[in-house]
């Protein structure tokens, strides 16, 4: 077993009154080991609400702050709700070579390889998404890339769930 599983595990046995602190560090070590995983040089968890998209947990390679927890942006102008509208596939290997890649959203530094997909609550409410991307085109992305990231997102909609009974 690899470490991200090992968090993925632990992250997962959380117990039903695990204090809040436990569950954020419980995110933010996903997010960490998700980025590292991939090489990416971001990852976070966003929320989109009342037509904004907040950046709630959010983890970056050294260097690479080009975001932070609590910023947000009109969501109509993120990546995040073009991959919950069905517009942008969740895994994009360089975006920039998307044939629509001049009618993206614009961002304040480059995207490259781009990973997204959404975190869905127990009761179906579509929270925001988790993704991670980099900013040169990563190393080849493969299924197995976005089947993790998926995982992810399913152990944190759980958290996020849990944390709100709390």
């Amino acid at each position: 077993m690899d470490a991200w599983e090992q968090a993925l595990g632990q992250a997962a046995a959380l117990g039903p009154d695990a204090p809040a602190e436990h569950i954020d560090r419980a995110v933010q070590e996903v997010l960490r080991l998700m980025r590292e995983h991939l090489q990416m040089d971001v990852a976070f968890v966003s929320h989109l609400q009342q037509g904004r998209r907040y950046f709630v947990t959010v983890d970056t390679r050294e260097g690479a702050e080009v975001i932070g927890p609590g910023e947000s942006a009109p969501a109509d102008e993120s990546f995040c709700q073009r991959v919950i509208d069905g517009r942008l596939p969740q895994c994009v290997q360089d975006a920039r070579q998307l044939p629509d890649a001049a009618s993206l959203p614009a961002t304040p530094f480059p995207v490259g390889s781009h990973l997204s997909t959404p975190v869905v609550l127990g009761d179906g409410e579509v929270y925001g998404t988790l993704c991670c991307f980099s900013f040169e085109a990563a190393r080849p992305l493969i299924e197995r890339d976005l089947k993790r990231l998926r995982m992810a997102a399913g152990l944190t909609a759980r958290l996020i769930d849990q944390r709100r009974r709390s």
